[in-house]
């Protein structure tokens, strides 16, 4: 038993002892190589107390399975040894940490021959010659050609990320600095141009979303400078170390960038006005980095790390989320800002996966935040200039309404102008006619006048039938819009039986049938038979609201002779809101409160024509106003024991006291030409005169006004002769 046991004891030790055995590193001539796991162990220091001394022969040193050494959020150390062969003709061999900041660097070894160590630190990075000046962490590590060495290095870093360290023949490592030295001042000079380029047009003109994104180009491009580890630039004197870069410097330049960003995003999405109600909610994206900042002066470096990934994940997510909304709002320039941002994105996810080692570190992962940045600026560049090019069609087009409006208003001019001068000759006429007959007989005067009469009534009918087309406009626009949703809604239904009728022709194949359902649940067959049912019906209405009033003009001749009909009031609100419904702009909201109400013997024509005409004046009495917050009209339906009630509140221009007297007149109107005749209410006061109702006005000028309308229960038809004259 005792000799299994040790025969078990010998072979674990066997298989533990090949198990961390990595190969020699060995270097030749124009050649470079990542420090990867097949070369080196790692023993980890957790509270940062390890000398040289303690892990020389340490037993701990171990594989590990990420092919890189990486760093995470934490106060340890890590060390790393190595076999290096120097294979080259030279005697020295640069060693590299790549595009990555960290806060200590030393490299150690202890020679067996004269039992000395040799120690190289980071923090001689700017007085011992073994250091060369480049953008990167750079030693020169002298070894003599075809010897071989033990190499221990200590890395510690209170950024989480992949360190690719780089072993180099002195040849390669020459040529390769020289080529990532002029990418390196194009991609430098890139961001520079963008910078000056977009605080000109700042300067030319004058929008703050340039300003911001001059900001957002010079942070965005000092974290790519730190990236391409130009970081050391940026100490000078030897009382500074690499880890103020990494403790201070880089997240500071991250958090303005985070600033920078919403700034940006801010102006040119306009978030402020597209996203009022939520606004307040993307101050708290300012508050993260806020907090950031905080625990960045306080000096807790792993805190402010932690936050600033996490307000730049929470960030991306809720900008991309505005772009898409802003886009597909309206504002074609977000397509541009999404394709930039996504990109963005995509970037930081890659760059977080490769430093969790999800995917492996190369050229391409390495360099993928880089050049998708300048992708980047490019796109949101394109975006600023399609933002312009946004406002001046709208600004166009805007002139070019303003140009129709003036010309329409010029056409109408004219013909006033020649209908006045028409009645003129016709009233000159008339007067020449009148004095030519005064010589004649009483009966030739007396016809005279008839006839000077009949003129006067002739004007009079000429004005009132201008104002009666305003009117008559209405019911035929509800016709008219009710056509096209009818012609989709067959267009649906005809869709729908010939997907059945395709599966009724093929019943082999049941995926057409499947089809035919889906498409049924899609277009919801009951709501389109309601939604018919309901265009003809207001098709009907509106044709006949059009015969009402060409066959009568019954509101100031009384030849009406309709009949009183029980009619549902609440019913008549609803079908007026529908008819105006795409009138009524975005920022104005309906709130309709209809209480319960028995059916009112009343004439429905006239009521519905009473309700658009109150309506429509409260639409055009918030138009009005040149500045929109928070619009509302609302309709409230009340019954009460003898008359049920109509009250109209809205939140327009409002009324000043001489309009409010006068309101009732005919013709009188505070439009622009060309946009009422002034008979709107005066229509409706002959309405509710009609139903022997009331109609009170409350208005505040600037505030809104209030219409209170009282129709009696008790209305019956009037007699015949009165009804008749």
């Amino acid at each position: 038993m005792k000799k299994i046991t040790l025969i078990l004891f010998f072979t674990l030790q066997y298989v533990l002892a090949f198990a961390t055995k990595t190969d020699t590193l060995v270097i030749n001539n124009c050649e470079s190589k990542y420090l990867t796991n097949q070369y080196f162990t790692e023993l980890e220091d957790p509270k940062q107390k390890f000398t040289f001394d303690n892990v020389f022969n340490h037993d701990g040193f171990h594989a590990i399975k990420s092919s890189l050494p990486a760093l995470k959020y934490s106060k340890s150390a890590i060390w790393l040894k190595f076999i290096l062969k120097n294979n080259t003709n030279s005697s020295v061999i640069p060693i590299t940490t790549g595009r990555s900041v960290i806060d200590d660097f030393d490299m150690y070894y202890h020679d067996p021959n004269n039992h000395q160590t040799i120690h190289i630190s980071s923090s001689e990075l700017k007085t011992n010659p073994n250091f060369l000046s480049q953008n990167n962490t750079v030693i020169n590590w002298s070894i003599a050609p075809k010897k071989v060495q033990t190499i221990y290095i200590r890395l510690k870093s209170n950024m989480s990320s992949v360190i690719p360290i780089e072993i180099h023949s002195h040849d390669e490592f020459l040529k390769t600095s020289n080529i990532n030295k002029l990418i390196d001042g194009a991609i430098t000079g890139i961001f520079l141009v963008m910078a000056l380029y977009n605080l000109m047009l700042f300067a030319i003109v004058g929008d703050k979303s340039y300003l911001y994104y001059v900001a957002y180009i010079v942070f965005f491009g000092l974290t790519q400078i730190l990236v391409l580890g130009y970081g050391n630039i940026f100490l000078s004197g030897n009382k500074y170390h690499l880890s103020h870069l990494n403790s201070y410097f880089i997240p500071f330049v991250r958090i303005g960038f985070g600033y920078s960003m919403l700034l940006f995003a801010d102006e040119f999405l306009q978030i402020k006005t597209n996203f009022k109600k939520y606004y307040k909610w993307y101050w708290i994206l300012y508050a993260l980095y806020t907090a950031s900042l905080i625990t960045l002066i306080f000096k807790w470096t792993n805190a402010a790390y932690t936050f600033i990934s996490f307000n730049v994940f929470i960030a991306s997510i809720t900008l991309l989320g505005i772009g898409f909304y802003t886009y597909f709002k309206g504002f074609k320039p977000a397509k541009f800002f999404l394709s930039g941002w996504g990109l963005s994105l995509i970037a930081i996810l890659v760059t977080l996966a490769r430093n969790k080692g999800i995917i492996p570190y190369n050229y391409i992962t390495a360099n993928f935040l880089i050049y998708s940045a300048i992708v980047e600026l490019i796109l949101f560049s394109t975006a600023l200039a399609d933002k312009i090019n946004f406002y001046r069609e709208q600004n166009a087009q805007s002139q070019s309404t303003a140009l129709q409006i003036a010309k329409e208003n010029e056409r109408l001019i004219t013909e006033q102008n020649i209908i006045l001068e028409n009645r003129v000759k016709e009233r000159t006429q008339a007067l020449i006619e009148t004095n030519q007959n005064l010589s004649v007989t009483i009966e030739n005067l007396q016809s005279a006048q008839h006839q000077l009469i009949e003129t006067e009534k002739m004007a009079s009918l000429g004005q009132l039938t201008a104002g009666v087309a305003h009117e008559i406009n209405n019911p035929i626009n509800f016709v008219s819009a009710n056509v096209s949703p009818l012609r989709l809604d067959f267009k649906e239904l005809f869709t729908l039986l010939k997907h059945y009728e395709d599966a009724a022709t093929n019943p082999d194949k049941p995926e057409l049938l499947k089809i035919a359902e889906k498409f049924k649940e899609e277009i919801d067959p009951d709501f389109i038979k309601a939604e018919i049912m309901g265009l003809i019906d207001g098709i009907e209405d509106g044709a006949n609201r059009t015969k009402e009033i060409v066959m009568s003009l019954r509101t100031f001749s009384r030849m009406d002779k309709l009949v009183l009909t029980p009619a549902n009031i609440n019913s008549s609100i609803l079908n007026t809101l529908v008819l105006l419904r795409s009138s009524i702009p975005y920022y104005i909201e309906v709130k309709p409160v209809l209480n319960k109400l028995e059916l009112l013997n009343c004439y429905p024509g006239k009521i519905d024509q009473m309700l658009i005409n109150l309506v429509d004046n409260s639409i055009h009495a918030i138009k009005a106003k040149e500045v929109h917050n928070n619009e509302s009209i609302l309709i409230v339906s009340e019954d009460h024991p003898d008359h049920v009630s109509i009250k109209i509140t809205d939140t327009g221009i409002g009324m000043t006291t001489e309009v409010r007297q006068r309101v009732f007149e005919p013709f009188y109107t505070t439009k622009e030409i060309g946009e009422g005749t002034g008979l709107g209410l005066s229509i409706v006061f002959g309405i509710i005169e009609k139903h022997q109702g009331t109609i009170d006005i409350q208005s505040t000028y600037g505030t809104g006004t209030t219409i209170n309308i009282k129709l009696p229960k008790d209305l019956t038809e009037e007699p015949a002769n009165e009804a008749g004259s």
